[in-house]
């Protein structure tokens, strides 16, 4: 089985674009309290770790857990949870999300390209040279965990 070391970014089971780095930083702007969020995600094996959470403040769903500590006006702890994929939402009423990695950062949807209002873009962990276009294997409407911490990102 090949290592699995980038990050696929998945739209109805077609692999969109790949994120050649075993490490990527997912940002964006909550959509009620209008404050940035960050979250680094690394692969280990079949997974994707939440290394360390960032916000610019607190409220709306955005508390801060224990342990967590003010750095540079932004709230910032290491969550360490391992997620088969995340999903990503795509709506029209926020900001698009970022994805940085390799040094450079970028909307979601200048990596994969116009997507439809609502629809889910799936994060996983695949081999280098998995090429776009392809089938990545997933079942479009999968349910998933959207408990805290869960796979699902909501803004």
């Amino acid at each position: 089985m090949p290592s699995l070391n980038v990050f696929c970014l998945i739209v109805a089971g077609v692999v969109r674009a790949t994120l050649p780095d075993p490490e990527f930083t997912l940002a964006w702007t909550h959509s009620v309290e209008k404050t940035r969020w960050e979250e680094i995600y690394r692969i280990d094996g079949n997974r994707l770790v939440l290394a360390e959470a960032r916000v610019e403040g607190s409220g709306a769903g955005m508390e801060p857990p224990p342990g967590a500590q003010l750095r540079d006006g932004r709230w910032t702890w290491q969550p360490q949870s391992a997620h088969p994929e995340l999903r990503l939402t795509e709506s029209t009423f926020t900001r698009d999300y970022t994805l940085c990695a390799n040094g450079r950062c970028a909307d979601l949807g200048d990596r994969i390209g116009a997507t439809a209002e609502g629809e889910i873009v799936t994060v996983r962990a695949c081999a280098a040279g998995t090429p776009v276009g392809t089938s990545a294997g997933i079942s479009v409407g999968t349910s998933v965990d959207t408990s805290p911490g869960g796979e699902q990102v909501r803004r």
